[in-house]
């Protein structure tokens, strides 16, 4: 069955990751929507979530590429209706998992509502797989498109949570999610992303709380009836403990075996090719060569599976008040990110070390980090064909 999207046919390619070639998951920042706690944070009266600062954005000096439009409008992702028409473009573009940001802050989930009510109520989200990456980040002035200085101490709102909170999250997930039949596994165990290890690290006590940490999730998983849990660090893995395990000064990988670490990715390139912010812009050709050609290392150094990453573009100024400017990456066009979606492929086809080949892409929708899949104005569906060629048209042998 053919599908057009933007006058481009597309194949339709859910059934094609039962042969093994790649599995393919979109970050997913789930802000697009009338979360309730947006008024705690003072931030997007319009009750649109952060649709807010992506069509208030303006350019702010020749060239600047804002803003940009949705072709699918500012929909609110707390819709399955929304939600819907979303999984059925990523399934035919070759994308069959959501990682979805999940936040908790102050006793209580932040975002939840494009989980839960959006994706999980879509009609077709049985056939989108989906796993959880608890974006235990601090919120600063971050996503306050009217401060120019972000940090804010103390913070708005705290991510560091002592083991009683640990253990309330990790029961929540397990029960809430893991026993979805979509719920994406690795060897018969549910993936549980972890963002940040070092503020794990704050609220917990140290490397050995972190431990326990983990084995009470596996523990959990395994009384829901699986095999286990399957963490995967995804971005910040720096800790202030000297010490771990009584190793001095541990590697990477003895730090990820000591902790129970299965497999980690990079949230973007910002990872693995450090760009300053108040720098000057870059090309994203540079970057995307400086970013895979790290994918050996990383591995290397942490010594378990590591899922490669490419990233959509950067451009966080939609974020900023109109008289501050941020650097961005430029050239971001649909070709090259074709170009890198490949380089991926082709390198964990050569290196999976079992038979998960996971290829991670940010975004599907960080509008305001300039890093999207998602259709717009200015390649309209240019990035989701881009996707196609690689993991749809090629895989099936038909390009």
């Amino acid at each position: 069955m053919k599908f057009i999207f933007g006058g481009v046919f597309f194949l339709m390619a859910a059934y094609l990751f039962a042969g093994g070639r790649c599995d393919v998951a979109a970050f997913v920042w789930p802000a697009y929507q009338p979360e309730p706690r947006w008024s705690e944070l003072g931030i997007f009266g319009h009750g649109n979530g952060e649709w807010q600062n992506v069509y208030e954005a303006t350019p702010k000096k020749e060239g600047h590429l804002q803003p940009r439009i949705p072709l699918w409008g500012y929909e609110n992702e707390a819709s399955p209706a929304a939600v819907a028409r979303k999984i059925d473009a990523a399934l035919a573009a070759g994308i069959n998992v959501f990682i979805y940001d999940w936040y908790w802050y102050e006793g209580r989930p932040f975002l939840e509502n494009a989980l839960n009510e959006g994706f999980l109520k879509a009609p077709n989200s049985g056939r989108m797989n989906f796993y959880i990456m608890w974006a235990n980040h601090h919120v600063d002035y971050l996503w306050n498109n009217t401060k120019s200085q972000k940090r804010a101490k103390p913070p708005l709102f705290n991510a560091a949570v002592g083991m009683e909170e640990f253990k309330k999250v990790a029961d929540r997930i397990v029960s809430k999610y893991f026993s979805r039949p979509n719920y994406y596994k690795i060897d018969g165990k549910p993936v549980f992303g972890i963002y940040l290890l070092s503020v794990l690290e704050e609220g917990l006590g140290g490397p050995e709380k972190i431990k326990e940490a983990f084995e009470y999730v596996d523990s959990a998983a395994k009384k829901a009836g699986f095999a286990g849990v399957h963490i995967q660090v995804i971005g910040g893995v720096r800790l202030k403990a000297k010490n771990i395990g009584g190793i001095e000064s541990p590697s990477l990988g003895q730090i990820f075996k000591y902790l129970g670490v299965d497999s980690s990715t990079s949230y973007n390139w910002l990872q693995l090719a450090p760009r300053a912010e108040n720098g000057a812009d870059w090309e994203y050709d540079e970057w995307g060569k400086e970013a895979c050609a790290k994918f050996d290392a990383v591995k290397k150094n942490t010594a378990t599976e590591y899922f490669p990453q490419v990233t959509v573009g950067w451009d966080n100024n939609p974020r900023y008040p109109a008289q501050t400017y941020t650097a961005v990456c430029k050239n971001n066009t649909p070709e090259l990110v074709e170009k890198y979606l490949r380089t991926a492929r082709d390198w964990i086809l050569k290196n999976s070390d079992g038979k998960t080949r996971l290829i991670t892409i940010n975004s599907w929708n960080e509008w305001t980090e300039g890093s999207y899949l998602e259709p717009d104005n200015i390649n309209g569906y240019g990035f989701l064909n881009a996707c196609a060629k690689v993991f749809v048209e090629e895989c099936s042998g038909q390009k």
